[in-house]
This record gives C-alpha cells, structure tokens and sequence, in this order.
C-alpha cells in the first residue's frame, strides 16, 4: 500500500506569469536608476556636473577606473 502512494504522479505548480502592466512600472524605474548610476559614474564631474563641488567625484572615483571610464 505505501509502494501505491509512491508510485501516483503528483501535478507539480506552474508559475502564473507576471502581466505586463504590472512588470512596466518595475522596469521603468529600473531602467532610471540604471541611467542615474550610469551618469553619476560616468559623466559627473567637470562641465557636466548638475551637483557642485568634488564630493560625487571622490565617491565614485574607484567605480570609474574599474568601469573604464577616464576621470583625470
């Protein structure tokens, strides 16, 4: 009898999939805080600075010589 209840095929669950109107404001906001660390990273300093002083500069300095980007 415990063979039997071994042996019954069991209906594994599959996920429902997400709709896209619920994943569109994810990605969305995603993708903005990809291009705000893209900018801040890469494109922060000098004549395109949005913020004064050198203090994102210094914070992301590592972050750009390890990304590539030229700072100095």
């Amino acid at each position: 009898m415990a063979d039997a209840a071994l042996s019954t095929p069991t209906a594994t669950p599959t996920p429902a999939p997400i709709p896209l109107r619920h994943l569109l404001p994810w990605a969305v906001f995603g993708l903005l805080l990809a291009a705000l660390a893209i900018y801040f990273v890469g494109a922060e300093q000098g004549a395109t600075s949005l913020i004064g002083g050198h203090w994102v500069h210094e914070f992301t300095h590592d972050g750009r010589h390890l990304l590539g980007f030229p700072c100095h």
